[in-house]
């Protein structure tokens, strides 16, 4: 059997739909040594998951229109028996059996954190992939009953198959290596001084994680606290309102926006935490939660979407829409040292029950 995967996730800016793209390739690596596999990306991409002998690289880049245009000539011409699409959107050219992972449709929910030609692009790209496709995966069973219910998609044809946590988010017990990314990213004003304590959300900076709520509720805490509030993330759309909001509300110097935070550094950056906080609006998975309760941080997010299913009982589960909930979890957890030891043994068992291997074996077990 031949596979071919689309692999142009690889080539962009490492966030939650190219991790998932890169891991579940290795693990697949790991596990099929039997099957062909042709991996499609438009240029060569920056680096690879170690893959065997069955797997092979087809470069075919193209300025635009990469997908519809490039990559469905490919199929047209050299077909695979199966066609995944981990992270994208399926070509108009396509074998039958095609089978794709569709990760959220928090568009539907919150429009107003989108542009009206991103919601749109958003709407069509799903459609399109979720009645043409052969297969579905979804990430979460919230992303599934969304697909169910917004686009009339059959149960039998979606399997829920969730995110794993790499090894590499594990807590960084060395303190020099904690001071070093601090230093890196601004936390500490100089060698050896201490940072304030400090909240951190990271994620792409956008109206769908819900930054500008939560810098209100921090702000409501800032007031008789010392402690600072790290953002670290891309640029995202309709950002301004949220760079702006910290000068809004008079708290510039305890809010830091630290730009993209490197997958090397997130866990030095998370363990020098005081919390993990991700009062999204929606998630179609939340992985940034797993990763933070990997690394032994205690985390606040919310009570809708996935976020309670990847979260489980090991979180403060907030309501994303209330102001005051947000202010009184973020004080919660800044007085409570008992809770904040509670949440982090329950983390770190919450986080060991997600493998990649065991996303990879699901995802195997679905492209057979």
């Amino acid at each position: 059997m031949h596979i071919g995967i689309d692999g142009s996730r690889l080539s962009a800016t490492a966030t939650g739909t190219e991790r998932y793209t890169f891991e579940l390739l290795r693990h697949l690596g790991h596990l099929d040594s039997s099957r062909r596999y042709t991996i499609y990306t438009n240029g060569l991409p920056p680096t690879l998951p170690p893959l065997g002998r069955n797997f092979a690289l087809r470069s075919i880049p193209y300025p635009r229109l990469w997908t519809h245009i490039r990559l469905s000539l490919e199929m047209q011409r050299f077909p695979p028996d199966i066609l995944f699409i981990p992270a994208h959107v399926l070509p108009l050219l396509h074998p039958k059996r095609s089978i794709v992972t569709l990760h959220d449709i928090g568009y539907h929910y919150f429009p107003k954190a989108h542009t009206l030609a991103r919601r749109l692009d958003l709407h069509l790209s799903t459609l399109w992939s979720a009645k043409a496709a052969w297969k579905l995966i979804t990430v979460s069973h919230a992303t599934k009953r969304d697909l169910m219910t917004r686009y009339g998609i059959a149960e039998e044809k979606l399997t829920v198959i969730y995110h794993g946590v790499s090894p590499s988010f594990q807590p960084v017990e060395d303190p020099k290596v904690i001071e070093e990314v601090q230093t890196r990213y601004g936390l500490r004003e100089g060698q050896g001084k201490q940072p304030l304590p400090y909240f951190l959300y990271v994620g792409t900076i956008q109206p769908r994680k819900n930054l500008e709520r939560l810098l209100e509720a921090f702000a409501q805490v800032a007031v008789k606290r010392e402690v600072q509030l790290v953002l670290g993330g891309k640029k995202g759309w309709l950002t301004k309102a949220i760079e702006q909001k910290a000068t809004e509300l008079g708290i510039v110097g305890k809010v830091k926006f630290i730009g993209y935070v490197a997958e090397a550094d997130l866990p030095a950056l998370l363990s020098g935490a005081l919390a993990f906080v991700f009062p999204s609006l929606y998630e179609g998975f939340g992985m940034p939660v797993l990763e933070a309760m990997a690394c032994g941080v205690p985390v606040l997010t919310s009570t809708t979407s996935s976020l309670p299913e990847v979260a489980g009982n090991a979180a403060l589960l907030v309501d994303p829409l209330s102001l005051q909930a947000i202010a009184d979890g973020l004080e919660r957890l800044f007085e409570n040292a008992a809770l904040r030891a509670k949440l982090q043994e329950l983390g770190f068992l919450q986080a060991k029950s997600f493998t990649w291997e065991r996303c990879a074996a699901s995802t195997l077990d679905v492209l057979s």
